[in-house]
């Protein structure tokens, strides 16, 4: 599953024009994305640690998937489909809202993403895919969220900032 490219889009998610994906965050192109957070009917959350030799946050953990749609792709058939690549996992997701951000990561890159965030549930271990993903676990919110304090640098950057909303999202459901 091809993946080398990313859509720049403008502050309203507007496609832009297609750029190489290393080139884009290099630069700090703002481009689409999506970030998708599986949970069982325990309320746990499942985690992947990506593959150490991801171009950056190799090794730390992150949502269940996140990706960047190609041109002209409906982001929703995106994000299912490389949630299947990337965990074995196949099941409705839903969108729940879309962020833009932008971080500095680590090899001088910088993450500036407009993020599309979809929910899913799923109850079985995934069957990872292990060019993309080291490790999964599945983990309750309150324990994640004091490890996420006690160890901030184990997440990668969109995690940090995607999780919060989604628990509000949760709690207001």
């Amino acid at each position: 599953m091809d993946r080398n490219k990313v859509v720049l889009v403008d502050e309203n998610d507007r496609p832009l024009q297609e750029m190489e994906k290393l080139k884009a965050h290099e630069l700090g192109e703002l481009h689409r994305a999506f970030s998708i957070f599986i949970f069982n009917d325990r309320g746990e959350l499942l985690l992947q640690q990506r593959a150490a030799a991801k171009y950056h946050g190799g090794g730390l953990w992150t949502n269940t998937c996140c990706s960047h749609p190609q041109w002209g792709e409906d982001i929703l058939h995106s994000a299912t489909e490389r949630l299947d690549f990337e965990m074995g996992v196949q099941c409705p997701l839903k969108w729940i809202f879309a962020f833009t951000y932008h971080a500095e990561v680590e090899n001088g890159l910088i993450e500036h993403e407009f993020d599309h965030v979809f929910l899913g549930n799923f109850n079985e271990d995934p069957i990872v895919n292990v060019d993309e993903v080291q490790d999964f676990r599945w983990v309750d919110l309150e324990t994640l969220e004091k490890e996420m304090k006690e160890f901030p640098d184990r997440f990668t950057a969109w995690f940090k900032m995607a999780l919060p909303r989604v628990i509000g999202h949760l709690k207001c459901s």
